[in-house]
């Protein structure tokens, strides 16, 4: 483009044609051929929800700058982009848009279903990202639902299984209601709520009907509600079907009497055994616990410990069961209303307080989560916990103390992972069983993937038998995420150790306990490798009012696409990127704003200089020995920021690399250089000077650019584009000149910025144009070092400030406050001299203001034949004079040892 076409003002709607053009020239594509060292990013796969939120864009601008910097830096970059398409929000989101539930219609329609939903929205997200400026390598896009994905995922599976760390069990899980379908412990969320502590009474039994163990059934004569028993506070009465025993702690005297004794279960009346445990906290409640068949962990953990019966009163749907007795069929929040009112009705309950709860739910639907006894398939956890922990010590944790969250979570891993769903929306799980014997019958591996529902074993059974019953449950979405690192490179193929481990995982910290525990888990199961070198941390995004953005209170959640409209893509990859790993970012429109402005800012300063930096080229060899000091001053200040920058995105320390950029480009260069040089580029000054001034104006310009690349990828390739043909994202990192790295000249620059910024205040204040020339200006200073200083950048001084005469010198400016008009205050003379008024005034008027000036100096006071006037019945003005005998304006700096006298 011309460089006379130079628009006034940047137009961040272009933000549409880079985007275009970046994908006409596929200039992001991953070369992999070797020739290049490679970097690999293991990026995440987000749900297809249809649309990115500022959660997405903190997390992806992170990823994408990481991935600019990278290639800048002469790497080869993999970034590709996944999509994790299985699992519960996609089946409820069918379910809600189609009015039906799973089982309403075929498991291939549903899945249709699915599928289309999820193409759709992968559309819809991938618009978003391009926007963004994301520089994902498209040909390696990546889709959890599509085979090639899935036939890795199933390839997984059979190996742990061969490997005995995948194994089919029944054993209690975690189990949503509404979703009806297993989920894994990190699958739960919990949240605080109030309820009531019941405070019931267990009766004793009568004698007679003691059994060995708990019964569901009534069974011999029914103990007296009002016999005083054991006292038991709960939040869960409607379990009281499931009740199998009370637990006391061992040295509780309230109790450890009853120990061995039997106690009634209020309404189903089955007979319990008091048992102690020191898991009890006798500080709780009563001290006394019931253990249900489940009502939380520590119920699994005592019926296990204590081999007691298990009773099923919830279905899979949160109904309850037959053994449920009167309450068969109610629903949980029913049975428990009711089961309050018939223990009160029916004398056990004493008393109710109310408490905090904090409930576990399903992380997707939030309802409850129940603990049911299930047939499931299981990942054993517990058998690589240290390998992970060791794992998690050797990556590169940034921030370093989020290893904690995984390092903790592996340590209180009490079950294995359950990885089989009661869904339809996922990658099958390859299992047949035969008919007649119930062996597990598993696939070739060139025949994947399969879908037992669909496709049959190539051979009978070892039995004899070819009738095959299919595994209709499929993997936990987690399956297919957790061997992204793996898909990436390639795996199983022979060639995926050139790209594994990944040099980088970036994720938020909400999925450390999911996304990283489970990938290091499973990759190290896989190929006894940890996954990634480097793990980077994004916080989450909260509003303006402080609080975490989220579609219930959409009043305070702002979408990109609002403020891209607004503000181009680019304000809001500053915004991102003016923040600090692992910890949370408010969105404020005025950060936006904020990066909206230095963009202009930047523009403008561009647009100014183009004028002059164009219609030559001039090298560095060329002006090196002409460079003035101001010129040093700047190329010092610009090579320590390329430094500074170029180690702030090594480390990912986002923030420092654009708010330095920022720093120096506003203030340094364009407050400060280019007012100082401009008298070079429009005055008579040497040709040499001129061009060193060209020289190094053109050089910070194009310097910045490239430094803020990956930050702001479409304003820099806009401005970029009249510097070269080529894309400023195929250009290298700028280098970095030590010959020009002087810190004394950096300190002599910044005292002179100081000076001449104290004058152009006073200008401003003044009222004086900045342009405007100056007379004279005497520097006086005690300080020799200043002396030298202002000497060694007077010229810059002088050319800036438009001085015709400019002194340093050593000492204190000698100055003197001369009168220069005296009035009489006529409030005061007026009433005190009356008729001599007059005389007054004809003295002031007729006298010479020296010679008024020279009495008032001396005595104080005016003597006017025989009437005397004190100073203070006069106004009088004065001014301050230099040695010269001229007017003179004093200015103090409040942070250099000197005083400015300046002449008009």
């Amino acid at each position: 483009m011309s460089k006379e076409e130079i628009p006034k003002d940047y137009d961040f709607k272009k933000e549409k044609e880079w985007e275009k053009k970046w994908e006409d020239e596929n200039i992001y594509k991953y070369i992999g051929d070797g020739s290049r060292p490679r970097y690999i990013i293991d990026t995440p796969p987000p749900y297809p929800t249809g649309a990115i939120h500022l959660g997405h864009v903190l997390n992806w601008v992170y990823i994408d700058m990481n991935a600019r910097y990278r290639r800048q830096k002469g790497y080869d970059v993999l970034f590709p982009q996944g999509w994790d398409c299985h699992g519960l929000p996609t089946e409820v989101k069918v379910e809600e848009t189609h009015g039906i539930k799973k089982n309403d219609v075929s498991r291939a329609q549903f899945r249709q279903y699915c599928i289309d939903l999820t193409t759709k929205n992968i559309a819809s997200m991938k618009a978003d990202m391009k926007a963004m400026g994301y520089s994902q390598d498209w040909t390696r896009e990546f889709v959890t639902m599509n085979p090639e994905y899935m036939k890795r995922t199933q390839y997984s599976f059979l190996k742990m299984y061969e490997n005995g760390l995948i194994y089919q069990g029944k054993h209690p899980v975690n189990w949503c209601p509404r979703c009806q379908t297993a989920i894994a412990f990190a699958e739960v969320e919990y949240s605080d709520n109030t309820t009531f502590l019941n405070y019931v009474n267990f009766p004793p039994a009568v004698e007679d009907s003691y059994k060995d163990i708990a019964s569901s059934q009534e069974s011999g004569k029914q103990a007296d509600p009002k016999e005083e028993g054991i006292l038991i506070a709960t939040t869960r009465p409607e379990l009281m079907s499931a009740c199998v025993a009370v637990v006391i702690h061992p040295e509780d005297e309230r109790y450890t009497h009853l120990l061995g004794k039997y106690v009634e279960v209020p309404l189903s009346h089955q007979k319990v055994k008091i048992i102690a445990d020191e898991e009890v906290d006798p500080e709780f409640g009563t001290g006394a616990v019931m253990i249900c068949t489940f009502g939380d962990k520590t119920d699994v953990s005592w019926v296990q410990k204590y081999d007691l019966e298990v009773i099923d009163v919830i279905d899979d749907a949160g109904t309850l069961t037959a053994a449920a007795g009167r309450y068969e069929g109610m629903d949980l929040q029913t049975c428990k209303k009711q089961t309050i009112e018939d223990l009160d009705s029916e004398g056990y309950l004493l008393k109710k307080e109310q408490v905090d709860q904090n409930v576990g739910q399903c992380w997707r639907c939030k309802t409850p989560v129940e603990i049911l006894l299930k047939e499931q398939w299981f990942v054993a956890v517990r058998d690589l916990i240290e390998k992970t922990k060791v794992a998690a010590n050797e990556m590169n944790w940034v921030p370093e103390h989020m290893k904690s969250r995984m390092i903790n979570w592996a340590d209180s891993m009490e079950w294995d992972w359950c990885i089989s769903r009661q869904r339809i929306f996922a990658t099958p799980i390859p299992v047949w069983y035969c008919k007649d014997c119930g062996k597990v019958i598993l696939p070739e591996v060139e025949d994947l993937p399969i879908d037992p529902t669909v496709d049959k074993p190539k051979h009978a059974c070892e039995c004899g038998c070819e009738e095959f019953v299919p595994e209709v449950d499929v993997l936990d979405t987690w399956m297919d995420s957790s061997i992204s690192p793996l898909s990436i490179a390639g795996w199983p193929d022979e060639d995926y150790v050139n790209h594994f481990p990944s040099n980088i995982r970036p994720q938020g910290h909400d999925i450390i306990r999911t996304w990283a525990f489970y990938t290091t888990l499973r990759c190290l199961a896989l190929t006894d490798q940890k996954p990634f070198d480097d793990i980077v941390i994004n916080g989450m995004v909260f509003g303006e009012d402080g609080n975490k953005m989220s579609k219930s209170r959409p009043e305070f959640v702002v979408g990109p696409e609002e403020v891209i409209e607004k503000y181009g893509a680019d304000s809001l990859r500053t915004w991102a990127a003016n923040s600090v790993p692992g910890s949370d970012v408010i969105f404020d429109w005025k950060d936006i704003k904020h990066g909206y402005r230095f963009l202009r800012k930047f523009w403008n300063a561009f647009r100014f200089i183009s004028m002059q930096i164009f219609d030559e080229e001039i090298s560095y060899e060329e002006v090196k020995d002409n460079l003035g000091p101001i010129d040093l001053w700047i190329l010092s200040k610009l090579n320590n920021l390329n430094r500074t920058v170029d180690e702030a995105f090594e480390e990912y320390n986002f923030a420092e690399t654009i708010t330095s950029i920022e720093r120096f480009f506003w203030h340094d260069f364009c407050d400060e250089y280019i007012e100082a040089v401009k008298y070079r580029l429009y005055t008579d000054v040497s040709d040499e000077s001129r061009r060193a001034a060209k020289y190094t104006l053109r050089t910070v310009v194009e310097t910045s650019l490239k430094l803020l690349a990956p930050i702001a990828p479409f304003f820099t390739e806009e401005v970029y584009q009249y510097f070269s043909d080529e894309s400023i994202h195929t250009s290298s990192w700028p280098e970095v000149y030590d010959e020009l790295i002087n810190e004394e000249m950096e300190n002599k620059g910044e005292t002179t910025v100081e000076l001449i910024d104290e004058v152009r205040r006073f200008k401003s204040s003044a009222k004086i144009p900045l342009n405007a020339e100056l007379s004279e200006v005497n520097v006086y200073t005690s300080d020799e070092d200043l002396v030298d200083v202002f000497n060694q950048f007077d010229a810059d001084i002088k050319g800036t400030l438009k001085i015709n005469d400019l002194a340093i010198s050593s000492g204190k400016p000698e100055v003197h406050e001369k009168i220069i008009e005296v009035e009489p205050d006529m409030s005061q003379i007026g009433p005190k001299f009356k008729g001599d008024a007059g005389k007054i005034i004809g003295y002031l008027k007729s006298t010479p203001i020296d010679e008024i000036g020279s009495v008032l100096d001396e005595s104080h006071e005016l003597t006017i034949g025989d009437i005397v006037v004190p100073e203070d019945m006069l106004n009088i003005k004065k001014e301050i004079v230099g040695a010269s005998g001229k007017k003179v304006d004093i200015l103090q700096s409040e942070n250099l040892d000197m005083i400015v006298e300046v002449i008009r």
